[in-house]
């Protein structure tokens, strides 16, 4: 159950963000919201490995 809601969240943060970046299209903003990404994919990731 926890890596279902851990999966919905991170695709409500992809949402949010991809929106952001379609309004608002400047290369630092999606340097950003790339990093971001990047960052709370790894600790999703590190989560669904761990079996928390």
């Amino acid at each position: 159950m926890n890596n279902i809601l851990a999966l919905a969240a991170f695709a409500l943060l992809l949402a949010f963000l991809g929106i952001l970046v379609w309004h608002v299209p400047r290369l630092d903003l999606i340097a950003v919201v790339a990093f971001t990404v990047a960052l709370a994919g790894w600790d999703l990731v590190l989560n669904l490995k761990k079996g928390g």
